[in-house]
């Protein structure tokens, strides 16, 4: 398989910009669940952000099983340990699951978003989806949260995680149906280094 190409040709002069440090706090879907670390979109991503930006760093802080709730708890430390200038929450997928109430869920998007900003860090909220069988009523519902919060706060939002993955090809989930494959990594990494692209060369 043929690694993605992100960008297309780096700019001469992004060597020259000033160093990022961004920082990931998600869930199993950026803790490379079920594969090699390397082969996770966080590293991918990483390793693009570093080739284009050699002063920069990225920093995931992603736990299997991680919910808002515990996003929140662990940001203060995260933010004092790391000092980022950019953050991105992939959160909220395990509430979901859980059934958590779509308020508390919302309300812990909010808090952590409004601790980075404290420290005028730059925010990217990455949404996602709950499975097919959880049905369209209660999907649309959750998918509210990030659109909630994102609109709220006027951060940069990447919706639809996802999309054009989880319904697309069987090969490019894993077989619990939930986990994206090694194989839709670089897809997802594509993503969110486009995205986060437009907001460091702003």
């Amino acid at each position: 398989m043929v690694l993605f190409v992100l960008l297309g040709v780096h700019n001469a002069g992004d060597a020259n910009r000033a160093a990022f440090n961004i920082l990931i706090l998600g869930d199993s879907l950026s803790a490379a669940h079920n594969m090699p670390i390397e082969q996770g979109w966080t590293h991918l991503f990483s390793t693009d952000i570093r080739a284009r930006f050699p002063q920069s760093s990225v920093h995931n802080a992603s736990i299997s099983g991680e919910t808002t709730y515990g996003g929140l708890q662990r940001l203060p430390g995260l933010l004092q340990q790391h000092h980022p200038s950019h953050l991105i929450i992939e959160l909220g997928g395990n509430d979901g699951l859980r059934g958590l109430g779509f308020g508390q869920s919302t309300d812990n998007l909010r808090q952590m978003v409004r601790l980075a900003q404290a420290q005028d860090v730059t925010v990217l909220l990455i949404g996602v989806r709950m499975p097919p069988n959880f049905g369209v009523t209660y999907n649309t519902r959750f998918q509210q949260i990030f659109e909630t919060v994102s609109a709220e706060f006027d951060i940069h939002y990447l919706p639809r995680f996802l999309e054009s993955i989880a319904a697309a090809d069987a090969e490019l989930m894993q077989a619990d149906g939930i986990h994206p494959s090694a194989l839709a990594q670089p897809r997802l990494a594509q993503k969110v280094s486009l995205k986060m692209s437009e907001i460091l060369n702003h």
